[in-house]
């Protein structure tokens, strides 16, 4: 299908029954209202949450969207929504809220394509990271000059540069054949983040995500990792050098699906600036350190982009609708991207999963594991692959498949554990040591001496 004619034809399908929405902007009590108005409005396929408290006690709310709600299903992947990171950068807050009611709306109305997205896909919607901030910003209102005006958290922070350095790891490693994925945290990684990002790290740890996007503003663009370059800033003087991830061409896939569903993001030219396709590397635009979509790549198995959607960053409600309008098949057309790729099932001999077994793709130097049930989700473009599946105690496995571009390929790795060797082999190779032991203790000093380093 032609590229400019998938949007329109996904909205097509989005137009009939499109739910009566209300646009406004929403304040943390009326967002929480709004939030157990869906779940009031659609109770079997929907369960809110709280991931924990903002600096000034404010829940850290998630809507989960789902035929099953608080239960993971084996090969059925996790999705994620993040919005207001800055509290001053409305509209993601503002669009994840109109998401979530017309999602609900749909399915009631027996809407095909929002009934199979919800039966097949786990979503969970974050409408606010930073409701402090966002307190801030609203106080001032739309029509104020202050631009950086509740941007930060309660304590004064940026929490989209208060996640843990792992890319600097990272470089470090890649110089000695390190790994660039499921990067350890630091020892006293909890002591340097904010209790926001405390936890939306310990919510990534808690679910096997497999595709997220970020809402921001400021700017129209799908910015993807890595958005810290291994170049460092000197002085003043910002270097800025495109940093690919291993999945880079997957990445720029993921940023063109939203840019091209979205009414005018494709186009480029928006705010002053020009990024073609309406994709950008985020190094290649500017280097940003502790960045949460590079967090995600390199410590969990999710793959994150994040989504610049107004020039304006705090917008007047009266631009709300056209927003929406312009973003809403993007939103939709890009939590279907969760499902490419291969996914299946890593089992022992007995069909019981096994959870954190190695995924590994030929020539894609980028492991993803599997979850606590042995499922697992790699997100691929169509093509030919050799994939390998890894776990401690149990013989690799590797096989060839072929992914097709509707859905993702079904492949089962079932491993046999290692062979261990029987007592009397152990005991006859102790023996052979005893005796090389024996041999060297025998061995003259002058001769011992000569060898040693």
């Amino acid at each position: 299908m032609a590229r400019w004619l998938r949007p329109l034809v996904g909205a097509l399908l989005l137009l009939e029954g499109a739910a009566a929405l209300s646009f406004l902007h929403h304040r943390y009590e009326e967002l929480v209202q709004a939030l157990f108005r869906v779940q009031s409005q659609c109770p079997y396929v929907t369960r809110i949450y709280s991931i924990g408290r903002s600096v000034e006690g404010r829940h850290l709310y998630v809507l989960e969207f789902s035929d099953y709600p608080g239960i993971h299903e084996p090969l059925e992947p996790e999705f994620k929504y993040v919005g207001n990171m800055h509290g001053n950068e409305v509209l993601g807050r503002e669009l994840l809220l109109q998401l979530s009611e017309f999602l609900c709306e749909e399915y009631r109305r027996g809407n095909e394509r929002i009934t199979r997205l919800i039966h097949d896909t786990r979503i969970h919607i974050m409408p606010s990271m930073n409701p402090d901030g966002y307190e801030v910003a609203a106080k001032q209102g739309p029509d104020s000059n202050g631009y950086l005006t509740g941007r930060n958290n309660a304590n004064g922070v940026d929490l989209n540069r208060n996640f843990p350095d792992l890319n600097t790891l990272m470089y470090y490693s890649r110089e000695i054949s390190g790994p660039n994925h499921h990067i350890p945290l630091p020892d006293n990684w909890k002591s340097q983040v904010e209790p926001e990002t405390l936890a939306v790290i310990q919510w990534i740890s808690s679910y096997n995500f497999v595709l997220s996007a970020n809402l921001h503003g400021g700017a129209v663009v799908a910015n993807y990792p890595y958005d810290k370059s291994q170049d460092q800033r000197f002085r003043s003087h910002r270097r800025t050098v495109n940093t690919p991830t291993p999945d880079d061409k997957l990445f720029q896939k993921l940023a063109k699906t939203y840019s091209y569903a979205h009414s005018w993001m494709h186009r480029g030219w928006n705010c002053g600036d020009y990024f073609a396709d309406g994709i950008t590397n985020g190094a290649s635009w500017y280097s940003l350190s502790k960045g949460m979509q590079d967090f995600n790549y390199l410590y969990t198995n999710c793959f994150e982009i994040t989504l610049e959607l107004s020039c304006n960053k705090f917008p007047p409600e009266e631009d709300l609708e056209r927003q929406w309008m312009a973003n809403r098949e993007a939103l939709v057309a890009f939590i279907e991207e969760v499902h490419q790729g291969i996914k299946g099932m890593v089992s022992d001999e007995n069909n019981n999963g096994i959870a954190g077994a190695v995924i590994s793709v030929r020539g894609i130097s980028h492991d993803i594991t599997s979850g606590d049930t042995g499922d697992y989700f790699r997100l691929l473009l169509p093509g030919t692959y050799t994939v390998t599946a890894s776990a401690e105690g149990y013989q690799p496995l590797t096989v060839t498949t072929t992914v097709g571009p509707a859905a993702p390929s079904l492949v089962h790795f079932q491993l046999k554990q290692e062979v261990v060797r029987k007592p009397a082999e152990r005991k006859a190779s102790g023996t052979r040591m005893n005796n090389k032991a024996l041999q060297k203790k025998v061995v003259p000093r002058a001769t011992r001496r000569g060898t040693q380093r």
